[in-house]
């Protein structure tokens, strides 16, 4: 079956945006709050473990059992401070300090030109994503024509909803994608759904279960930065392109097939 889309996560798939963004940014939420809350770089490493950023302040307060505010309601709490940490997340973007992950901006100005759909398909919000792009790729906006962001299904990822929804939108079928993934619980969500997926880890994923990926690299590479291949066969190519893509996503079909 033809490859006809691109899905992108976009945490650590797009940029490397945990360690030096939203952990940083919920820090300064806690602070703003005058909460004596810190999340180390050790600590936020297990916390990814759950997704979403609402769901893993839920998880700090109830694992950890930080002081909280008298008499505050803990679901009005959660919610004021994500969206203080959005602010601060945005700023930082803003500030140019987050740049998209190395072979991105290619790969996504290839698929562009040879007319593959893109979509996003991500737990983080919308302002996220749109604040995202537009200080690292702006003219990208328009190229995604589904941005499946937050909490637009109720179940995160690992649960396929995300992608479902995607595909519910696009009119396609999941045989006609490649996902392109970061971490174990997005690998999972995408296969749930039927997706072939291309993770690329980070330093927070890269001890992480991924077998099944069509392909698991350090990064997508550029002509002058190649990746390295971790599981998975990539050929003679020493970056992502389309035409690996294509290779990749037809190996994978097979597999299902077998």
């Amino acid at each position: 079956m033809e490859l006809r889309a691109f899905i992108f996560d976009v945490d650590g798939t797009l940029a490397d945006t945990e360690r030096d963004g939203h952990r940083v940014a919920f820090n300064a939420a806690f602070a703003e709050a005058g909460l004596d809350w810190h999340w180390s770089v050790e600590l936020y490493g297990q916390l990814l473990a759950i997704t979403g950023g609402k769901e893993r302040i839920r998880h700090f307060v109830e694992t950890c059992q930080p002081p909280l505010p008298a008499g505050e309601d803990l679901t009005a709490l959660i919610a004021r401070l994500h969206q203080a940490k959005t602010r601060h997340y945005t700023a930082l973007l803003a500030q140019g300090g987050i740049p998209l992950r190395p072979g991105v901006k290619r790969l996504l100005q290839e698929a562009k030109a040879a007319g593959i759909r893109l979509a996003i398909a991500t737990t983080t919000t919308p302002e996220n994503v749109t604040a995202l792009l537009e200080h690292t790729l702006p003219e990208s906006l328009s190229w995604f024509e589904v941005i499946a962001a937050g909490d637009i299904v109720p179940a995160k990822k690992p649960a396929p909803d995300i992608y479902f929804y995607t595909l519910e939108q696009m009119r396609l079928r999941p045989q006609e994608c490649l996902a392109f993934e970061d971490s174990e619980n997005g690998l999972r969500s995408a296969q749930q759904a039927g997706i072939p997926a291309v993770v690329t880890v980070n330093d927070y994923t890269r001890e992480q279960d991924f077998s099944g990926a069509a392909l698991v690299l350090d990064h997508l590479g550029e002509p002058e930065l190649p990746f390295q291949v971790l599981a998975g066969r990539a050929g003679s190519h020493r970056y992502f392109t389309l035409e690996l893509a294509r290779q990749v996503h037809a190996q994978a079909l097979a597999e299902q097939e077998k």
